[in-house]
C-alpha cells in the first residue's frame, strides 16, 4: 500500500474506537431507534426493497445498515479492519446480519475484493473522496461496480468547503486534485472524542466538481443531477450555526458557500 494511504489506515483504525463511543454517531441510539436512511436519500433513490446496494468507504456501517432496514441487500466495503469488525458486530446486534455483508478492502481494489460483482446501487456518503489521491481511479471502480440500469448516489464534502481555511472564507488549500496532498498532524477527529488520536498524520486530496463528474462520465456513467448544498451535518467551520433538522449552515447575514454536494448518476441498461 502507498505509504500515505497506510498512514491513513492507521489513523482510521485508531478513530474507530473513538467514533463508536461518540454522541456524533450515537450507535446505541441508532440501534434503539432502528433508524433508517435519511429522507433526502430515500427521495433520491426511492424504494430499495430487494435491491443490491454497495456502500464504498463505509466506516463501521451505520449508513450501510440503514439501507438494510429499508429492505436492500447491502454490502459495505472499507479498508479498516477495526471498522469492518465493528460493522459486523453492529449488524448482529441490529438483527441485520442476514441482509448485510462487510468486506475489508482498499476502495481501489473493490472490484477484485467483490469478485467482479455488480450492484443496483453504489452509495458513497460524506467524507469519502478526500482520502483518495485519484478520483479517476475511484471512478473506474465505481463504473465497474454499477450494474446495467443501476445508479450511483454520492453525498460528500464540497471541494470549495474543503479548500477554505477553518476560520474564514479564505482559500487555504487547492480546489483541484494535485499530486501532493494536504498533510495533517492533528490529534483530533471530527466527532466528540474521549481521547486524542495516537496515529495523527493523515494525507488528504481535494477533487474539483468538474474532475469528479468528468471521471464518472469517462467510466461509463451518465449524470442525472448534481446539487450543491449550503449545509453540512457537522460544524465544519466555527461560525456555522445548527438548524432544527440537525444541519449546520451559515448564520443569517453571512455569505453562503457550498458546503456539501449530492449527485446521482446511472449506467444505461
Amino acid at each position: 500500500m502507498d505509504e500515505r494511504l497506510a498512514a491513513n489506515l492507521e489513523s482510521w483504525n485508531d478513530r474507530t474506537s473513538i467514533h463508536l463511543g461518540s454522541t456524533f454517531y450515537d450507535v446505541e441510539g441508532w440501534l434503539r431507534d432502528e433508524r433508517g436512511p435519511r429522507p433526502r436519500e430515500v427521495e433520491a433513490l426511492g424504494d430499495v426493497d430487494g435491491l443490491r446496494l454497495l456502500h464504498l468507504q463505509c466506516h463501521f456501517g451505520l449508513d450501510t445498515l440503514a439501507w438494510a432496514r429499508a429492505g436492500a441487500h447491502v454490502t459495505g466495503l472499507d479498508f479498516s479492519p477495526a471498522a469492518i469488525d465493528a460493522a459486523r458486530e453492529i449488524a448482529r446486534r441490529a438483527g441485520l446480519s442476514s441482509r448485510s455483508e462487510f468486506v475489508c478492502s482498499d476502495v481501489y481494489d473493490a472490484t477484485i475484493a467483490l469478485r467482479h460483482a455488480t450492484f443496483d446501487i453504489v452509495y458513497v456518503s460524506l467524507g469519502a473522496l478526500c482520502w483518495l489521491p485519484s478520483v479517476d481511479r475511484w471512478a473506474a471502480q465505481v463504473g465497474a461496480l454499477v450494474a446495467p440500469g443501476g445508479r450511483l448516489l454520492v453525498h460528500d464534502v464540497h471541494p470549495v468547503a474543503w479548500a477554505l481555511a477553518d476560520d474564514s472564507l479564505a482559500i487555504e488549500h487547492t480546489y483541484f486534485e494535485e499530486t501532493e496532498p494536504f498533510v495533517s498532524d492533528s490529534d483530533e477527529t471530527y466527532t466528540d472524542a474521549n481521547r486524542p488520536l495516537v496515529h495523527c498524520r493523515t494525507y488528504e486530496w481535494n477533487h474539483g466538481i468538474g474532475e469528479i463528474v468528468t471521471a464518472l462520465i469517462r467510466h461509463g456513467l451518465r449524470l442525472e443531477w448534481l446539487v450543491e448544498h449550503d449545509w453540512t451535518v457537522w460544524p465544519r467551520f466555527p461560525w456555522l450555526v445548527r438548524t432544527g433538522d440537525g444541519r449546520w449552515t451559515a448564520p443569517a447575514g453571512r455569505p453562503r458557500a457550498p458546503l456539501t454536494f449530492s449527485l446521482l448518476a446511472s449506467r444505461d441498461g
